[in-house]
């Protein structure tokens, strides 16, 4: 073994914890803590830069469309990485690459502070990605890892917790840091979070992978809660017995070996992102009509070479066989629309409440509104609706809530109320989504054969990902085709009747 080789391998050993830590009854406990670091710092990223994109068009001199890839770089490299990066974490350890995610995401955080241009900025934010999948991607493993199974309920409520406080904090802390600070500080504050993160890790996490010895396999029964819990998304208390619980036909056991769906990935990542170049160039960014022409032909050929891939594939991250499965294409769908109705009042409130001349620090507050009641409501909420009720009437209650409370959002602007009051509505909205999503994520992973349960838990995944893309993406259309007021209230007009649309797909399974 060269010197390369032996530092290499002395960079990736992974280090027990201290036995004074790892000897005590609530050693798990504080390894939970440590990965509820990363979850909060996900969720804080997902939602704290919506009100900086205005400070960045000033700063910047750049269109919404073209700051508005801030945010979709972000999204768009973490959901290329989650799978592949989860399958390199078992050979080099959780551990390691955990710990190297709070660094590579610091890192990143700090140079995003220091961009002197757009694109710099973009870069920062594809780089931090990368850190962010780091984490997600092994955060519930290690809470698998390092808590006994009569807990595992438990660490993963808490660890949901940690992401609400995250996703409900972000808005107003955004707001207040661009108010009296800088747009700046919004990544800057990520590096003392990171630090910390990279310090309890160190020394709480417990060792995944043992010093020249191969990798310690993942829990089964985590697989499937893996990329459903680890995804930027709260998940709330209905992941655990679902997960495994599975019935309905089978589609085929998620095969061992293989090679990783390489091909996959890379037409899954092409389509999307030459999609969403394309909406963005109708919302403004300055590209030749060519270009939008081919990039919307780019995204048709990827999609359906995509297809083919996937009908091919040892182990495809798009099982179209599992898609066919009762219960999950309509889940899939309820998925993406919750997080389409969740992420576009993000984006489109701050403009909105600026239009009504709002201050950006009491714009923020009011925007929290949202993603803290769809924190309380995903943790607690199931527990105020009737004991008798299924998760069909649960996701149906939510999604009629949602629709209820975007109404009022797109009309009570046009009646002349002060613009604090959007917060009424926003908190029904946070709400409803609260009661949708988890109910939903329980449906579609009962209907998932347990042997696919990491395939599915991927499609979920995927499908979130995709409605958050569109959440950042779709307001900047409205806004940019018919202005802030007029094009705020068709928006949110429109995601009313897509709620109408998330009722009518939540329905009981029929099995074949």
């Amino acid at each position: 073994m060269n010197a390369a080789s032996t530092l290499t391998a002395r960079l990736l050993a992974e280090r027990p914890r201290p036995r004074g830590i790892a000897g005590r009854r609530y050693a798990h406990w504080l390894a939970v803590g440590t990965v509820c670091l990363g979850a909060f710092l996900g969720q804080l990223t997902a939602s704290v830069t919506a009100l900086v994109y205005p400070a960045l068009q000033r700063r910047f001199d750049a269109g919404f469309a073209a700051v508005e890839w801030v945010a979709l770089a972000y999204l768009l490299v973490l959901v290329a990485l989650l799978a592949p990066i989860g399958r390199l974490s078992d050979l080099v350890g959780r551990k390691t690459m955990y710990l190297g995610g709070f660094a590579v995401f610091g890192l990143a955080s700090l140079g995003a502070g220091f961009a002197g241009g757009l694109g710099t900025l973009v870069a920062c934010r594809a780089v931090q990605a990368v850190g962010g999948a780091m984490m997600q991607a092994n955060s519930v493993a290690l809470v698998a890892r390092g808590v006994p199974g009569h807990a595992m309920r438990r660490a993963l409520g808490v660890q949901a917790a940690a992401q609400g406080l995250g996703l409900a904090l972000g808005p107003s802390l955004g707001g207040l840091l661009v108010a009296h600070a800088s747009w700046r500080w919004v990544f800057w504050i990520n590096v003392p979070v990171a630090l910390v993160g990279i310090v309890a890790g160190w020394f709480l996490l417990p060792r995944t992978r043992a010093a020249s010895a191969p990798a310690l396999p993942r829990p089964r029964a985590a697989v499937g809660a893996e990329a459903i819990v680890g995804a930027e998304a709260i998940v709330g208390p209905a992941v655990g017995p679902a997960v495994g619980a599975a019935a309905g036909p089978a589609v085929g056991p998620e095969p061992d070996g293989g090679r990783f769906d390489l091909a996959g990935l890379l037409l899954l990542g092409g389509s999307t992102t030459a999609l969403l170049l394309a909406l963005s160039a109708a919302s403004g960014l300055p590209l030749p009509a060519w270009a939008v022409a081919a990039l919307l032909a780019a995204a048709v050929l990827c999609a359906l070479a995509l297809v083919r891939q996937e009908r091919r594939a040892t182990r495809p991250i798009l099982a179209p066989g599992l898609v066919n499965t009762p219960g999950v294409r309509p889940g899939l769908a309820v998925a993406l629309i919750g997080y389409l109705l969740l992420f576009c009042p993000l984006i489109l409130g701050p403009v909105l409440l600026a239009e009504a001349g709002l201050p950006t620090a009491r714009s923020g507050l009011v925007i929290t509104v949202l993603p803290a009641a769809f924190a309380v409501a995903a943790t607690v909420g199931g527990g105020l609706l009737p004991r008798g009720w299924s998760d069909v009437a649960r996701c149906r209650c939510g999604a009629a809530l949602t629709g209820a409370g975007l109404l009022g959002c797109a009309l009570l602007p046009a009646l002349g109320v002060p613009a604090v009051l959007l917060a009424g509505p926003l908190l029904v909205v946070g709400g409803g989504l609260g009661l949708l999503l988890p109910a939903n994520n329980a449906l579609v992973m009962r209907a998932i054969p347990a042997e696919c349960s990491a395939v599915g838990g991927g499609m979920v995944n995927m499908a979130r990902s995709l409605g958050t893309a569109l959440g950042t993406a779709l307001p900047v259309l409205g806004v940019h085709l018919a202005g802030p007021a007029v094009g705020g209230r068709s928006v949110l007009l429109a995601l009313a009747v897509v709620a109408g649309l998330a009722v009518a797909l939540a329905r009981p399974v029929r099995r074949r």
